[in-house]
């Protein structure tokens, strides 16, 4: 095992970890940008490093300091968490190089699953359904407007290096194509350093459902069922849950298998994730795989009763998987995840950084709250706005949406604004509640509501 793990990143994920390393009596190093001196990750763990100024560029996404960091402290694995440099391959190449463990896939599996268009030869490969849609990277606006009539509109415009929403564009028709295709690449190239696209065929009414998998280095691969991600915005998540209303028990099985085989065909090593589209006709698409610990794995973990942050750090450490296969388990009860954003709902979910004045957190049976923010702490305006995450398990799903409102009531921030009045509103929601959403609703809710305090 491990004698010392730095944490190459920030925020709430940061302490899950460090929290984990703890359960295991591993020693854990912070790094952080200045204006994080005071962050709860530095104050939880054993050592902080500053690594630079409060630009990403210069901090969490400076390898060079965070190397250096590592060596300085002695520390024999880095952790890097969810975002910045937790899928860059490149990165876990040079962990590799001076001999420190990188807590993740190998660098060849991030590499695949991190070129969308690869990713998706490697699920045809592996017989795995995808989509319709261009045979890799469309070399031009011209080609890609002719696999598009070819496929049929609407398509989906991706950025191959994509992720977040960013470089995806969805193109209704002939005549929308070249300006979503320049904006589609300009955004790509602004935000990954790389503006190839594909596209595919937009499935309309799509729920976007993901299977967690996980591989050690002794050969098995597994999953541990999926969480269902549909509720979102601009393809940013908004709320989670498991076991999906959308499966039975047949196409839970299915979908399981598919994205074992996927695993399989990436020599993957540690925890992922494989998203999958779900039309409206139960029939399911690869859509990408994640390859790293999700911001939505405690829904895994309430509902199994594993620690998959620890489980990532033993894998790595060469243990085998600690869990029984697929065959034997079952999940315990319904689990609901809200993402608690700084953001303003009521004026389109601006940014609200700020300092936190006051806060109370909800508690009771079936209540967890991962944050790293305190009364007093400052929610920087440089990074993501997640300052916490509400997961709510219970015997039943509609036990776990009572349970849900009585914590969101419960649950208050001040000083700045927060999504918790959104995720009040959306609990009350009967399309929400019977499970008739899609990855589009809430845009249309939002839209319908705008109209209507327009007229």
């Amino acid at each position: 095992m491990f004698k010392k793990v730095l944490i190459a990143n920030r925020g709430e994920i940061a302490v899950r970890v460090i929290r984990a390393c703890r359960d295991l009596g591993i020693q854990t190093v912070a790094v952080h940008s200045e204006p994080d001196a005071e962050s709860l990750h530095c104050r939880l763990a054993d050592e902080k490093v500053c690594i630079g100024e409060s630009a990403p560029s210069s901090s969490y996404l400076n390898i060079p300091s965070i190397l250096s960091a590592a060596e300085i402290t002695k520390s024999d694995a880095i952790h890097p968490g969810y975002g910045f440099l937790a899928e860059n391959a490149s990165f876990a190449e040079v962990c590799a190089s001076i001999k420190v463990a990188f807590i993740g896939p190998p660098a060849s599996s991030i590499r695949l699953m991190g070129d969308k268009a690869q990713a998706r030869a490697a699920a045809v490969a592996a017989n795995v359904p995808v989509t319709p849609g261009s045979d890799g990277v469309l070399p031009d606006e011209t080609t890609g407007l002719a696999v598009a009539k070819t496929i049929e509109f609407p398509v989906i415009l991706k950025a191959v290096a994509g992720g977040g929403g960013r470089g995806m564009r969805v193109v209704e028709n002939e005549e929308q194509f070249s300006v979503a295709y320049q904006t589609a690449q300009g955004e790509a190239l602004a935000a990954f350093g790389n503006g190839d696209l594909y596209l595919e065929r937009f499935v309309k009414f799509a729920r976007h459902v993901e299977i967690q998998v996980f591989a050690d280095q002794h050969g098995r691969v597994d999953h541990l069922g999926e969480r269902d991600c549909s509720l979102q915005r601009r393809h940013q998540k908004l709320v989670e849950e498991s076991p999906s209303p959308a499966l039975d028990d047949d196409l839970r099985r299915r979908m399981g298998e598919a994205a074992v085989a996927v695993t399989k065909a990436a020599g993957y090593v540690g925890a992922g994730t494989v998203e999958f589209l779900l039309d409206d006709k139960k029939r399911f698409y690869f859509m990408e795989m994640n390859t790293r610990i999700q911001v939505e794995h405690p829904v895994t973990e309430e509902l199994y009763g594993l620690d998959l942050v620890r489980e990532q750090i033993c894998v790595a450490a060469g243990m085998p998987l600690s869990f029984p296969p697929a065959a034997e388990r079952k999940p315990n009860g319904h689990v609901i995840e809200f993402r608690i954003n700084a953001e303003d709902p009521d004026r389109e979910f601006m940014s609200s950084p700020g300092k936190i004045t006051s806060m109370i957190l909800p508690g009771g049976p079936g209540v967890r709250v991962d944050t790293h923010v305190y009364v007093g702490y400052t929610v920087p305006p440089y990074y993501d706005s997640l300052v916490a995450k509400l997961i709510v398990k219970a015997p039943t799903r509609n036990d776990a949406l009572a349970r849900a409102a009585r914590a969101l009531a419960e649950f208050e921030i001040e000083g700045i604004k927060t999504t918790i009045p959104f995720h009040r509103r959306i609990i009350t929601d009967p399309n929400f509640r019977s499970g008739a959403i899609d990855t589009k609703y809430v845009e249309r809710m939002l839209s319908q509501a705008l109209a209507a305090a327009r007229a």
